[in-house]
């Protein structure tokens, strides 16, 4: 299947790793198997996908190239590189909203009294890939516990996406770690298709059909 043929996408996947100490890090509960399963659909179809990648257990798909990071500073060097040369990118990765000022260059101790970690910040990869798109396909997801549908609809509108893939936690079955997913996509005009319980190379699916639809409305 060629339908993609001659388009070079981004894919950012899996989880940042933000450093407290050369041996303690933030992060979060993301495997990467949903931007790993998108990534692989999209090379089938024929495109040249550049997967940017924090630290997973997941093998590379199979004709995709991958770009292995672990912070979020290193993902947003690693995606606007290589941004301007691409036709689009699906922001699927869980990075960091904040990492710690400071980090100590040895091991923390314990003491006897409370830890007060002061963060700062990360750069928004998806905002500022919005800033520079142009005429790029620019996918976002959001995760989201209440005001799903709201918060999801908001954040395509300030960070300029064509699309946003909506997850809710309180979906049995989705969100991170398992291999089913249950999305919500919503477009740029309000448009908002919701697709049952599913693993998630059948949501990668889902998701790739709508790009490639994007991409032949454009010819």
């Amino acid at each position: 299947m060629t339908s993609l043929k001659d388009k070079t996408l981004i894919v950012t996947a899996g989880p940042t790793i933000e450093p407290i100490d050369p041996v303690r890090f933030l992060s979060n509960h993301s495997t990467g198997k949903m931007g790993y399963a998108i990534a692989g659909v999209l090379a089938a179809r024929g495109a040249r996908v550049l997967l940017v990648s924090g630290r997973t257990a997941l093998e590379t798909p199979q004709g995709v190239e991958r770009v292995d990071v672990l912070s979020a500073e290193e993902m947003y060097r690693a995606v606007m590189e290589r941004f301007e040369a691409s036709d689009g990118a699906v922001m699927c990765a869980a990075v960091a909203d904040y990492t710690p000022a400071e980090v100590s260059p040895v091991k923390m101790k314990k003491s006897d009294d409370d830890l007060v970690i002061r963060l700062k910040r990360t750069k928004d990869i998806a905002a500022e890939a919005g800033r520079r798109k142009g005429e790029r396909m620019l996918m976002g997801f959001a995760l989201e516990t209440d005001h799903e549908q709201e918060n999801a609809l908001g954040k395509l509108r300030r960070k300029n996406l064509d699309f946003i893939v909506l997850n809710s936690l309180r979906d049995r079955g989705a969100g991170f770690a398992g291999d089913t997913n249950k999305i919500t996509i919503i477009d740029r005009a309000g448009e908002i298709t919701e697709y049952p319980l599913e693993s998630k190379t059948a949501a990668a699916d889902r998701i790739a059909d709508r790009i490639e639809a994007w991409f032949a409305a454009r010819g």
